[in-house]
């Protein structure tokens, strides 16, 4: 699989390109208000920009990670990881999703999904699995509108802000 470390010039300043290390205090940002208001994270200590562009640099020296860009300011991000450490996984990747509080249900995260989807079959990719904190509607609806279907759902595996989490798991093969 290649690598995802160059920027993608086809994009303009609004829309979807790779991340680059100067998003990522906005995208800490973004990630940490999910920390602290919801349980779409088991994360529960606030996240660095300088983490942040450390998680950056370590997912885009295999697979991609790209931000959506309204008015030159990042409101969203998706990237892909390794599912399993096994050789036998080497084409499954786990898929990530994040939209700014502020923007969720205009639209923004569905072509931001499509777009890393598709450069993950240009990587060779053969299935993508993503795990949704439950309940999270919105997320359920996104994954199964790209062709997600649920494969797993493990009950009361998290605990955060004083409850017990349930997680399901979404597949496509690719």
């Amino acid at each position: 699989m290649t690598s995802q470390t160059e920027s993608n010039s086809t994009f303009t300043a609004d829309g979807i390109r790779t991340a680059t290390s100067a998003d990522a205090g906005t995208i800490a940002s973004i990630y940490n208000a999910y920390i602290a208001h919801s349980i779409a994270t088991f994360e529960v200590d606030p996240v660095s920009a300088s983490e942040m562009e450390d998680r950056i640099r370590v997912v885009q020296n295999r697979y991609p990670w790209l931000v959506t860009v309204k008015n030159n300011i990042v409101i969203g991000y998706a990237y892909a990881t390794t599912w399993k450490a096994r050789a036998a996984y080497d084409r499954t990747v786990e898929t990530t999703i994040y939209i700014h509080p502020d923007h969720l249900h205009q639209g923004v995260g569905l072509p931001l999904y499509q777009e890393l989807l598709r450069q993950l079959v240009i990587q060779g990719c053969h299935a993508a699995i993503g795990g949704i904190a439950l309940p999270n509607p919105g997320s359920v609806q996104l994954h199964e509108r790209l062709g997600f279907e649920k494969v797993a759902h493990f009950k009361e595996v998290g605990y955060k802000f004083g409850q017990w989490v349930d997680v399901g798991y979404w597949e496509i093969i690719l």
